[in-house]
This record gives structure tokens, C-alpha cells and sequence, in this order.
């Protein structure tokens, strides 16, 4: 009786063996958290590249939204009050002397305007005005792209960042699943850190894309609305060419100058 007690317990021992075997080989292959910059340590080296990339396209999202938003800020309050010269009394020549060696928008526009009428010898025909709409709409335009460079950077990241996350995250699961398939096992707790350090390459794309796209939405609203300023600026110019042209004192205002 003693004897069969001792052969069920060796053979019980025994058959726990592998199962303990197993439990080892399970805690050593597991890492000791999952932390995302562990998972990031951890994960394949095409991973590694892929939350490396996402990482820096971030940062570089949040660098030219903080860029833009300066530069748009200080050209609308430029723009505003050069705008409210405009709407004064007053002619192009003492506007064209207060707006003489300024780089912003509106100052272009009227030193454009400007240096046609020069060209033209201040004579306000209908030919004249033509010229000058021609003029104002170029250099809108131009400013208008100056204006909006570095958006199309955030449009592309915010389009691309989701699908360069899922690469990742293709990548990473396949990986686990060959590491599956080498240890021999299903056991959840060895698939489950590779499987975790994929999906942190999607989260990581979302993190990218979201950002970027809501901040090119609002940078394109504030573009949008600057672009009206210097619609303004070039209808205000076009009105005191006009007017002067009227009153006859065109050709003594550029006289004057």
C-alpha cells in the first residue's frame, strides 16, 4: 500500500514537471513591467524605428504649430493697423511712405501699387487700375503662400502617422507570432508583451495624427481669416486709387512725393 502511495506521488510530481518547466520559461521570457519605454526597449528594431519616427513627427507638430501661431499673431496685428491707415484720409503716397521698407503683406501691397502707378506716370485710367488689380492679386497670392508654408507638413502627418503606426503594429504582432511558434507555447502571458509593444506603435500614431490634424484645422481657419485682411487691404488700396483718381489729385499726390 506504502509502494502504490509512493508510485501516484512521483508520477504526480512528474506530471507537474513540465507544467512548472513551462511557468520558468514563461516568467523568465516576460519582461519585468510594461511600461511603454520597456515595451520600447524590448520591441524589434523596425518597431523601435516606427515609435522613433511617430516620436518626431509629434515634436515636429507641435514645433510649427507654436512657429505659425506667432508668426500669424504678430502679421494680423501688423496687417490691422496698416489697415487703419488705409481707412484714413488720406493718399497713396503718404500711405506708400509710412509702409517704405516694411516686409508684411499689406505693405507689399501698397508699395506694389505704388511702383505701378510710378510706372504708369500717376495717370488713373481704366488701364491703370487693371494693372494695379493684377499687381495686388499677385502679391496676395505670394503672401498667402508665405503665410501658409510648413502647414502642409501637419496635413501629411496627420493623413500618414495612423497607417505608419499600424505598420508597426503589423509588424510587431507578426514578430510575436513567429516567437510563438519558436517557443512551442500559447500561454497568454508569453504573447501577450509582444502583442502589447505593437499595439504602443498604434497609440503612438494616433498620438501623432490627432494632434496634427486638429491643429491644421485651426491654423487653416486663422490663415483663412488673415487672407481676408489682405483681401481688405487690396479693396482699400484699389478705393483710394479710385477716389484720388476722382477728385483729380492723383497725379499731385505722386507729384508731391
Amino acid at each position: 500500500m506504502q509502494r502504490n502511495v509512493l508510485k501516484i506521488g512521483f508520477g504526480a510530481a512528474v506530471a507537474a514537471l513540465p507544467g512548472a518547466a513551462f511557468a520558468a520559461s514563461d516568467a523568465v521570457l516576460l519582461p519585468r513591467n510594461l511600461s511603454p519605454w520597456n515595451m520600447f526597449v524590448n520591441a524589434d528594431i523596425v518597431v523601435q524605428a516606427v515609435m522613433v519616427g511617430l516620436a518626431f513627427a509629434s515634436l515636429m507638430t507641435w514645433t510649427i504649430w507654436l512657429a505659425k501661431t506667432v508668426e500669424i499673431r504678430r502679421k494680423t496685428a501688423t496687417a490691422k493697423r496698416r489697415l487703419g491707415l488705409l481707412e484714413t484720409d488720406t493718399v497713396l503716397a503718404d500711405v506708400e511712405k509710412n509702409c517704405r521698407g516694411g516686409d508684411d503683406a499689406v505693405a507689399q501691397i501698397v508699395q506694389s501699387a505704388a511702383r505701378e502707378a510710378s510706372l504708369s506716370g500717376g495717370i488713373a485710367d481704366d488701364g491703370f487700375k487693371e494693372r494695379i488689380a493684377l499687381r495686388l492679386e499677385r502679391v496676395e497670392a505670394a503672401m498667402s503662400r508665405q503665410i501658409a508654408r510648413g502647414t502642409g507638413v501637419l496635413a501629411t502627418i496627420g493623413a500618414t502617422a495612423p497607417f505608419v503606426g499600424l505598420f508597426g503594429t503589423v509588424w510587431g504582432i507578426m514578430n510575436a507570432f513567429i516567437g510563438i511558434s519558436e517557443a512551442h507555447t500559447t500561454n497568454l502571458a508569453v504573447v501577450a508583451p509582444g502583442i502589447a509593444e505593437a499595439l504602443l506603435a498604434t497609440a503612438l500614431g494616433l498620438v501623432a495624427a490627432i494632434p496634427a490634424v486638429v491643429i491644421y484645422n485651426h491654423l487653416t481657419r486663422t490663415i483663412s481669416a488673415h487672407r481676408a485682411l489682405l483681401g481688405d487691404a487690396s479693396a482699400m488700396v484699389m478705393l483710394l486709387i479710385s477716389r484720388e483718381g476722382d477728385r483729380g489729385t492723383f497725379q499731385l499726390a505722386r507729384a508731391a512725393e
